[in-house]
Formats: C-alpha cells, sequence, structure tokens
C-alpha cells in the first residue's frame, strides 16, 4: 500500500473537493479499519474535512470469463464491463452503460436503473478477504449490508447480450444534466420520483454560489463553476425540508458525503 495525493476538485463527477492523501490498497494487504473506502468518485462529495480515505489500486481491476461465470474484480471501472459483456454476448449488464464508476461501488449500493440491479446477476462476492453468497447478504433498493470492503464478485454468465435493451437505458439520459454532478441526489421515495418532489416544492433551478439544482433534472445537484461543499449541502438541506414540509416524506441521499 502506499499513499496518493489526490486533487477531489479534478477527481470527484461533481468537481467539489481539495487536495487528500489517500491511501492505496494493493493485493494481498491487509485492509486498515480506520479509513473509509472510495471508488471512482462518482457519487462522492468531499468535505473540507474528510475522514481518513483509502481506495483499491489497480491490483481489483480485472474482468475474466471461466465457464460460466463472470469474475470482476472491484475497482474495474463501469465501461470496462460493458465492452466486455458485448464482446462475449453476456446478458444481464447492459444496465452499466448508465451507471458511471466502479464494480465495487455498484455492489456496495445495489445500483441499478428501474429493475435492472447489479445483485441480479450475483453469485458471491468477496468481501475482506472472505466470500459470501448473495443469500447470506441482506440487500434491496440502492443498499446492500456488506459488512466490509468488496474486493471481487462472481456473476453469473447468461449468453444474450440485449442491443435494443441497451439502446432504451442509453436513451433514459436525455434529461441528465452534463454539468458536473454525482448524479442522482436522493434515492427515489416508494412510488414517486425525487426529482418530482424538488420540482414541486419550487426548487428546480434554485442556484446557492456555484451549485444549483438542475434545470434539466432536478434530483441532480450540477456545479456551475466553483461550487463549494456548503453551498451543496445547503440546497440538499432546503430541498429535505420543504419537501418534508409539503409532502411529508424523508428524502434519503444517495451520494455519499464524506
Amino acid at each position: 500500500m502506499f499513499l496518493k495525493t489526490i486533487d477531489f476538485s479534478k477527481f470527484t463527477s461533481i468537481k467539489v473537493g481539495g487536495k487528500v492523501d489517500v491511501l492505496i490498497i494493493e493485493k494481498n494487504d491487509t485492509i486498515p479499519k480506520d479509513r473509509y473506502l472510495i471508488g471512482h468518485g462518482n457519487n462522492l462529495l468531499i468535505s473540507p474535512t474528510p475522514p481518513p480515505l483509502m481506495m483499491l489500486g489497480d491490483d481489483f481491476d480485472f474482468i475474466k470469463l471461466e465457464g460460466d461465470l463472470l469474475h470482476i474484480g472491484a475497482a474495474t471501472p463501469t465501461g470496462k464491463i460493458l465492452s466486455f459483456v458485448k464482446k462475449h454476448n453476456i446478458a444481464g449488464f447492459e444496465f452499466v452503460s448508465k451507471l458511471p464508476g466502479s464494480l465495487g461501488g455498484m455492489v456496495a449500493m445495489n445500483a441499478g436503473v428501474k429493475e435492472y440491479e447489479i445483485f441480479n446477476n450475483l453469485k458471491s462476492v468477496c468481501i475482506d478477504g472472505l466470500w459470501r453468497q448473495k443469500e447470506e447478504i441482506e440487500h434491496g433498493y440502492r443498499f446492500a449490508n456488506l459488512g466490509g470492503i468488496v474486493l471481487e464478485a462472481i456473476f453469473e454468465a447468461k449468453k444474450g447480450f440485449d442491443k435494443e435493451l441497451l439502446d432504451s437505458l442509453i436513451s433514459l439520459r436525455a434529461n441528465q444534466p452534463k454539468k458536473p454532478s454525482a448524479g442522482s441526489w436522493f434515492k427515489n421515495p416508494h412510488g414517486d420520483f425525487a426529482g418530482r418532489l424538488i420540482e414541486g416544492v419550487g426548487l428546480k433551478g434554485r442556484q446557492i454560489g456555484g451549485m444549483a439544482w438542475s434545470n434539466i433534472h432536478a434530483n441532480f445537484l450540477v456545479n456551475l463553476g466553483g461550487g463549494t461543499f456548503d453551498e451543496a449541502i445547503a440546497l440538499a438541506t432546503v430541498a429535505k425540508k420543504k419537501v418534508k414540509e409539503t409532502f411529508g416524506i424523508e428524502l434519503q441521499e444517495e451520494i455519499k458525503i464524506l
């Protein structure tokens, strides 16, 4: 393992944060218990005083097919996964085209689009060096109770990559803003949409400093240039307060705030 200085204003998708020394974990390293694991910075907001951080190194960036099982390292980016399954005609991963980040982050939050989730084809996960079957892991909409750090996962490799499904999921991106963001800020409440609720309380397009709720999709907090952690938190706090007062719904963050 070794320390690497990362500029989070460039590293994260929302382009907020300062320079922080992050511990890079390599194969066979003992994983520290006093550090928080980050992925590729796509659903992450870093504060001016984050906890000690670590991330998985290149040893965990791999994907290989063994019989009817697909082995994927936790640091493998979604783009690499999509390219591999297209090439090998493997079904069940078409939805990752819409999700940035890496395999570990997707498993940790059971990432997905509509009914398509990473746990659907999952068989087992290596957590802190120990393998666990999917059935042993409590999981649901945008959460998985892992109890440790994902290092690798094994999936069923079913034949039949669905190009039409891929195209239909890609088309959903048409209503996503292009400006820097952390993706969907809040989870969708059961039977409703966070974007609809934020728009319903008149916050779509609301701006504080360099941050704003997007005019394109109200559940995306976008960085218009020079946006800060405090500005993002202020907008999120107002949204939670107004949605609670108006609709009686407690919005829950989908992103990680450190």
